[in-house]
């Protein structure tokens, strides 16, 4: 290996999680350029509108132009978000960009016009430790072939596109079944790496999380089996003997991360007690009942801003004969709801 150095940091991205970064790391010019490479750059830009990096302890910090940051080298297909690819070559002194606020890195190739252009980055070298080159797959958890068909139900959290309400509909269901003395695990299997919704489930009672970034992805919009993946997430899940197990997919059900790989698994299939779908409006619910159904996913709840009033859930419940409850106006029918179709024993308290 080339001549290496140490440099002090300023932002390190929840991303590199998994290889549990110090403050102080030892770069090194020589570069493994595959998803999941943990590299050191320097920012050479700030953004007004998207110029925050999540911490891996949760904390939002702002990058300022010259900061000294490491984050993971990987691909994202934000349909509201940027649109940006690992490189395969990549040199010290070249310049990346930050995909997203998990500290996902990479060649932004589609920008969004509402976020502005993504912060770029020179890059510095790849974080190196005892002379090995650092790479979140390196600390995956192992993969595995096979699920238990007695464990715990899961409830599946889909939705029709990203910031469709998923997350706060999941967190809200894990807040109330956990007062009720539920135990739930909580997993987000597909999307592009960050904490944010892992922490608001662990935040709302969720003994145990896990998602894709623990099998050493930065995200899964170029990974093939993601029925690996999800089984993986589920018996780690499942090591905290839970009631239920809560997972997300991220973004939506039509879109850049390969759900369909987890929507498809028959071993997840026969794991799935419930399914929630959240949607924007009535076309998306419509939409997304046709999609799911004939994939043997027909939801038992729909939920997300289609419900916020009576023109939503009498569509819903009159048309598409499914259950209609709001996560915000309504919290409690949505966990109730979702837990009769999953076959939970639910005594909600006064």
């Amino acid at each position: 290996m080339k001549f290496k150095r140490k440099i002090q940091l300023d932002r390190i991205g929840s991303s590199t999680a998994p290889a549990r970064v110090g403050n102080i790391v030892e770069v090194s010019p020589e570069i493994d350029c595959r998803e999941g490479a943990v590299i050191a750059a320097r920012a050479l830009s700030e953004s007004q509108t998207y110029g925050n990096i999540e911490l891996p302890n949760g904390r939002l910090a702002k990058v300022v132009q010259g900061n000294l940051l490491v984050g993971v080298l990987g691909a994202r297909n934000a349909l509201h978000g940027y649109m940006g690819y690992a490189p395969t070559e990549l040199e010290v002194g070249e310049s990346i960009h930050l995909l997203n606020m998990g500290g996902v890195m990479g060649v932004c190739d589609a920008p969004n016009k509402s976020l502005g252009p993504p912060i770029q980055l020179q890059v510095l070298g790849q974080v190196s430790r005892g002379g090995k080159l650092l790479n979140i797959a390196d600390f995956a958890i192992d993969p595995c072939d096979t699920l238990n068909p007695d464990g715990p139900p899961c409830v599946l959290i889909v939705g029709t596109c990203m910031n469709s309400g998923k997350t706060f509909a999941a967190a809200e269901i894990i807040r109330i079944w956990s007062h009720a003395g539920v135990k739930v695990a909580a997993g987000k299997l597909t999307g592009v790496a960050a904490m944010r919704d892992l922490l608001a489930m662990q935040d709302n009672g969720a003994v145990a999380t896990c998602s894709f970034l623990q099998c050493g992805l930065p995200s899964t919009v170029t990974t093939n089996d993601l029925g690996a993946v999800a089984r993986a997430c589920i018996n780690k899940l499942d090591e905290s003997r839970p009631d239920v197990i809560m997972l997300e997919l991220g973004d939506g059900i039509i879109g850049g991360y390969n759900t369909e790989g987890v929507l498809n698994d028959p071993q997840v299939q026969a794991r799935t007690g419930a399914r929630v779908l959240c949607a924007n409006d009535l076309v998306g619910a419509w939409g997304g009942v046709q999609r799911l159904e004939p994939r043997g996913h027909r939801p038992d709840v729909i939920s997300g801003p289609v419900t916020d009033n009576a023109v939503g859930t009498r569509y819903i419940e009159g048309e598409l004969k499914i259950i209609a409850r709001n996560a915000r106006l309504d919290p409690r029918g949505l966990a109730a709801a979702t837990a009769d179709a999953a076959g939970i024993k639910l005594e909600l308290p006064e």
